[in-house]
């Protein structure tokens, strides 16, 4: 079975229906798809219908959407207009057929105790969690490298907090590898049903007093980077986990390259990286 996914944040400047052509044409079996490009789509006023009917097409799934960003927020306002994305992304992801919405915390409680960071996120991905469970939607955990949550024992954490059925994570290999508080081997002795998707890509570190911007970091295909890609494809084996494994390149460089072929090169890079062919 085709287990190659794309993010589709690796052919940023394209948009829903274009991404999913040219997935399928890379040969690749599923899409996830940027978030944005969701809620333009719908604003646009074309129909679900449409994107059912391509994805049927071109023989594709559309396996995540990634995603509602800024899961720790703590004020009145902000929280109500996460739960009504989370509420129309639902839908959508249920219309479609797509089974997975990505949740980002960031940097709102940054410099405040784990204990406390845990239990404000917790209580926010509770309410996501549960509004998604009404159209049979989980969630998967991206920490993300300069966050409060940034590793996979606080991950581990975090969803124990939340506890809900439909939450788990994400492995995305240069989040963890930056994030420097996980290595491959505490990967390898996970529970692979708490594994949702793979985030497969490379990257570098920027030197120590400069910014850290992921669109340049990250700016290089497999194999060009510094991240230890083996160790992690290996360490994922490990667990058992047969899912979907997904190429996420956040490159501004390669957003300027043609969609095609960067859909290509990556599609390539799966195999040779993961699949061995």
């Amino acid at each position: 079975m085709n287990r190659k996914a794309i993010h589709t944040k690796t052919i940023w400047k394209s948009n829903l229906l274009s991404d999913i052509r040219i997935a399928s044409e890379a040969g690749f079996g599923a899409v996830e798809m940027v978030g944005t490009k969701v809620l333009d789509y719908l604003e646009s006023g074309n129909s679900t219908d449409l994107v059912r009917s391509t994805l049927s097409n071109h023989k594709i799934e559309m396996i995540s959407i990634n995603d509602v960003a800024h899961v720790e927020r703590t004020d009145d306002e902000s929280i109500s207009r996460m739960l009504a994305e989370t509420e129309t992304l639902s839908q959508f992801a249920q219309s479609v057929g797509c089974g997975c919405i990505q949740l980002v915390p960031l940097c709102a409680l940054a410099g405040r105790p784990w204990e406390e960071v845990r239990r404000l996120t917790g209580q926010n991905i509770r309410r996501i969690a549960d509004i998604g469970a009404r159209y049979g939607v989980k969630f998967q955990l991206e920490p993300v490298a300069w966050s409060p949550i940034h590793s996979l024992h606080q991950s581990l954490e975090l969803i124990q907090e939340v506890d809900r059925p439909n939450f788990g994570m994400v492995i995305d290999f240069w989040h963890l590898w930056y994030g420097a508080e996980t290595q491959p081997d505490e990967v390898a002795k996970l529970d692979k049903d708490l594994i949702y998707h793979i985030h497969f890509c490379d990257g570098k570190k920027n030197p120590p007093g400069t910014v850290c911007d992921e669109t340049i970091l990250r700016g290089c295909y497999a194999g060009e980077g510094d991240v230890p890609l083996r160790d992690w494809v290996d360490a994922v084996k490990a667990t058992g986990y047969d899912g979907w494994w997904s190429y996420e390149l956040v490159s501004k460089k390669h957003w300027q390259m043609d969609v095609k072929e960067v859909a290509a090169m990556t599609s390539q890079l799966l195999d040779y990286h993961v699949f061995n062919t």
